[in-house]
């Protein structure tokens, strides 16, 4: 039984270390979102980063579920499903910044800034049509899904449990910081990033046994 579980947390390991230093690593020194950015190769760079870590997280997440799922309980199940819901929303929202919104910046300028605007969390002056429910899915997930999440795994001790314990606060945290600048927010977005980084080492950790 072993054997066959250990890949689970082996991958679990892997994507939720590489998300967590992906998702720090973003922060570090990113500019402020205007629509002078966009099209720029530091923006396509950054969200094809966000991407990428996005899909690592949910891989990260649905895996180490699917490792321990019992032992996380249903407030453990539950939240990875909506911590995953988030990420994947998360997930359509930065590959269509990385994708869509550069091919589309001269000729539809005020669209952009919109969604720019929302992505920080205001209120956009314009009509962005779906990708704003993408948003708050996103953010929700990651707020509820992450304390929950985090709450089951500290319980059920399953990776370290100040990492658990970091991710619930972190991600719940979201909600304090946003009306805060948006260089404060980025950097408040780091202890999610070191969470998933002690949760994927602990993880690999416990394989290894």
């Amino acid at each position: 039984m072993t054997s066959t579980l250990n890949p689970f947390a082996r991958v679990a390991g892997c994507s939720l270390a590489a998300a967590g230093l992906l998702f720090v690593a973003v922060q570090i020194g990113h500019p402020p979102l205007t629509i002078e950015l966009v099209g720029t190769r530091e923006f396509v760079a950054r969200e094809s980063a966000k991407v990428v870590m996005a899909a690592l997280s949910l891989a990260g997440v649905a895996t180490l579920t699917v490792w321990h799922g019992r032992r996380l309980g249903v407030l453990g199940r539950v939240g990875a499903l909506v911590f995953g819901a988030g990420y994947l929303a998360m997930l359509c929202v930065q590959t269509i910044a990385a994708l869509v919104l550069p091919a589309i910046a001269a000729t539809s300028p005020a669209y952009v800034q919109g969604v720019l605007l929302a992505a920080t969390g205001g209120q956009p002056g314009t009509d962005i049509g779906g990708i704003q429910l993408l948003l708050a899915v996103s953010g929700v997930g990651y707020l509820l899904g992450g304390l929950a999440f985090g709450i089951a795994l500290f319980r059920a001790g399953l990776v370290a449990r100040w990492a658990s314990a970091l991710l619930a606060v972190a991600t719940t945290s979201t909600a304090a910081v946003a009306v805060l600048p948006e260089s404060l927010d980025r950097l408040a977005a780091i202890p999610t990033g070191v969470a998933l980084v002690g949760i994927g080492w602990s993880a690999w950790r416990a394989a290894a046994e």
